[in-house]
């Protein structure tokens, strides 16, 4: 993990991307909030002093944490991220001391609720929370950030400059210079000033999208004189694809799941990653085609033992869109399939068959290059009707997977060395998310509950349980 070359790799725009915006927009409805957590569990306290250098250095890396999100005043535009003249790095840095005795449970009952509280939208949108009095000495830290900042994969590069690659590591050197807030005097003309900004930018980008709406549109008018009957197929296959990513749908397929809440249950897995890469080679399907085809299993037998089993549940996936000079940008890189999952295959090599020919037929809809495009188009309806349109899309599914790769080394922050590191994605709609983080040889599962949707929590445990012990059996 070379913290150095990844952090500057990536471009942080100015303005919040169409796809950004719309996920900061639709957080009208609290349902649809989308804050990501990621959990650590540290054999010991940072060290305080090599922490808040760590922490300096960071800021300059990566400089969406010591930026706040700005509307545009009349709406015309995106919104823009402005360093923040009233940064405060003390506000984001939490030290707490945890109930009870320190177990695991303990940790995780904690971060549940600091995981579904909003965020206040004046100040930089991420908080590090340092976790005191773990058994056995150890310390834990809970990070939170808004997912309109960054997917998973980008919170990984994101966290980079906080870790190392040994206990006793020397100190790096301070990158650049620290950054200066906006300059803005608040008057009538830094109004002007921002609108003129914003309707410039919205032209640029209105006429950006138009060329590569027209590009993937059948390649354009070009290409559709020249080879009529190709290019008025992939015009055809490009609209129904997009019909298919935002159609909406009217309810969960779950007939179990289908009140949705504010309330979180968080709980975590783990495993060898070599089980996985051995099912997964004994089955020629792919390690994500495991890990989902073990969740499928667990929440067909969840359904089973409360005597409601479906065809089909729905599943939404992000698709890594991470590729070329689209990927050096920051922000979310993503787009999230929705697509039945079977519920009623037995064998579990059958189900990883299916269930990877279901994930390379969403990774090939054509429809995966437009998401800004489509997101813009939602975003012009306005933050409440965007948000009708989105909660259409996001509530009637019934579970989320990701699936996220980690470093395959231990790593250490500030002197203290990184055990765990579990990764909790936003339910944002569906009854629950489960995500995979692979660290240090271990798959690491965070299990984010909807618990309005799913009230039997140690139910559901048991059953993914039962499911990734079949998975992983596959020889």
């Amino acid at each position: 993990m070379d913290s150095k070359r990844s952090a500057t790799a990536v471009e942080y725009d100015e303005w919040m991307a169409e796809a950004d915006t719309l996920m900061w927009h639709i957080e009208r409805d609290p349902v649809l909030r989308s804050t990501v957590l990621s959990i650590w569990v540290l054999d010991r306290e940072p060290d305080p002093e090599r922490f808040r250098a760590t922490m300096e250095r960071t800021e300059r890396l990566v400089p969406r944490l010591c930026q706040k999100v700005v509307e545009d005043p009349l709406g015309v535009s995106a919104p823009r991220w402005e360093n923040d003249a009233l940064y405060e790095r003390g506000y984001h840095l939490r030290r707490v001391r945890v109930p009870g005795a320190g177990t695991m449970r303990d940790l995780l009952d904690l971060a549940a609720p600091i995981g579904m509280q909003a965020f206040d939208k004046d100040r930089p949108l991420w908080e590090l929370t340092l976790v005191e009095g773990l058994e056995g000495g150890r310390c834990g830290a809970i990070f939170k950030i808004h997912h309109a900042m960054t997917d998973g994969l980008g919170m990984v590069r994101m966290t980079e400059g906080l870790v190392e690659r040994s206990r006793d590591a020397k100190p790096r050197a301070l990158p650049g210079k620290p950054r200066e807030p906006e300059e803005n005097d608040g008057g009538l003309g830094s109004e002007f000033a921002q609108i003129g900004q914003a309707v410039m930018h919205r032209a640029s980008t209105a006429l950006d999208r138009s060329r590569r709406a027209a590009s993937a549109l059948g390649r354009g008018v070009l290409n559709l004189a020249g080879h009529p009957v190709t290019a008025a197929g992939e015009f055809v296959d490009t609209i129904e694809s997009i019909g298919r990513l935002v159609r909406p749908a009217s309810e969960p397929m779950s007939p179990l799941w289908r009140r949705r809440g504010l309330g979180l249950h968080l709980d975590v897995l783990e495993y060898p990653l070599d089980d996985f890469k051995r099912a997964a080679a004994a089955a020629d399907a792919t390690l994500n085609d495991v890990f989902v085809a073990a969740v499928a299993g667990g929440l067909s037998r969840h359904h089973e033992a409360l005597g409601a089993i479906p065809n089909e549940l729905r599943m939404s996936m992000p698709i890594n869109i991470r590729e070329g000079e689209k990927g050096r940008h920051a922000g979310n890189q993503f787009v999230p399939a929705r697509f039945g999952v079977p519920m009623l295959i037995d064998d579990p090599r059958e189900r990883m068959r299916a269930i990877h020919q279901l994930v390379r037929g969403q990774r090939e809809e054509p429809a995966l290059s437009l998401i800004d495009e489509i997101s813009a188009a939602i975003n012009v309806f306005g933050e409440v009707a965007a948000t009708r349109v989105t909660a259409g899309m996001m509530k009637a599914v019934d579970f989320v997977t990701s699936n996220v790769p980690g470093p395959n080394f231990p790593v250490y922050m500030s002197g203290a060395r990184i055990e765990r590191m579990f990764p909790f994605g936003p339910t944002a709609g569906a009854a629950v998310n489960i995500t995979l983080f692979s660290y240090d040889g271990v798959a690491q599962i965070g299990v984010n509950a909807d618990r309005a949707a799913i009230g039997d929590v140690a139910l559901l445990r048991r059953s993914l349980e039962e499911g990734f012990a079949e998975a992983l059996s596959v020889r």
